[in-house]
């Protein structure tokens, strides 16, 4: 259920300014933080997208990811990602990684990557680079874009602080949704309630008056039979 409530607020969250997790949207694009824990001898998704900033414009780009284990100085080539397809860089995830990021362009975006059977050998930093080529009219742009995100390897899946807020703001969501739609019950019956009174005060007042009327006539015709 936790899950849920992002992916409902997330066209919300695309208008807003926020700190950690809150995506930045450009057009169809919306640039997301990994998740940061992964749990050993599972599959786990290393997020890195970055938006281009002009979805007019024709472009191109290549991606490398690069390592530092905890405890290290220097980062390792990891994996590569460009028009002829992957590479995987090292064999320390010699088939341990998929890749996971845009398909069938070479308008690449979305640069993630998958990592199968975790290990807590995997804690640590990773880097994913974008080298990207923009195709203007009469001249190309090239820029460098880098995301880091610092992985921590577990035994078992936490439950995060994120996941509980989120799961809270959902059913506070919805017992508020409850609780103005009983209000709007109360306040149409009551409205509805007020109408049918008017109405009958209407009634009422038409039927005494048409009485009155004909009680008028009745004496006003006794008055000339005399």
């Amino acid at each position: 259920m936790a899950a849920v409530a992002p992916l409902l607020l997330i066209a919300l969250l695309c208008g807003l300014l926020g700190e950690s997790r809150s995506p930045r949207c450009d057009g169809a694009c919306a640039e997301v933080d990994s998740d940061t824990e992964a749990v050993a001898g599972r599959g786990f998704k290393l997020g890195c997208i970055s938006c281009k900033r002009r979805s007019e414009v024709e472009g191109s780009a290549t991606v490398e990811w690069y390592f530092r284990p905890d405890g290290e100085s220097d980062f390792v080539h990891i994996y590569s990602y460009n028009e002829n397809g992957p590479t995987i860089e090292h064999n320390f995830f010699e088939d341990r990684i998929d890749w996971n990021g845009s398909k069938r362009s070479n308008d690449i975006q979305d640069a993630s990557i998958y990592v199968l059977n975790v290990t807590f050998n995997d804690s640590g930093t990773y880097r994913c680079f974008f080298y990207r080529t923009l195709t203007y009219e009469n001249y190309e742009y090239f820029d460098t874009v880098d995301k880091v995100v610092h992985l921590t390897v577990v035994a078992k899946a936490t439950r995060g602080t994120a996941s509980i807020v989120s799961e809270v703001m959902m059913y506070v969501s919805i017992i508020g949704l409850q609780v103005w739609l009983l209000i709007e019950m109360i306040y149409c019956y009551r409205k509805i309630a007020a109408a049918g009174e008017e109405a009958l005060r209407e009634a009422a007042n038409a039927e005494y008056l048409a009485i009155a009327s004909e009680s008028k006539d009745n004496c006003a015709g006794v008055q000339v039979g005399e």
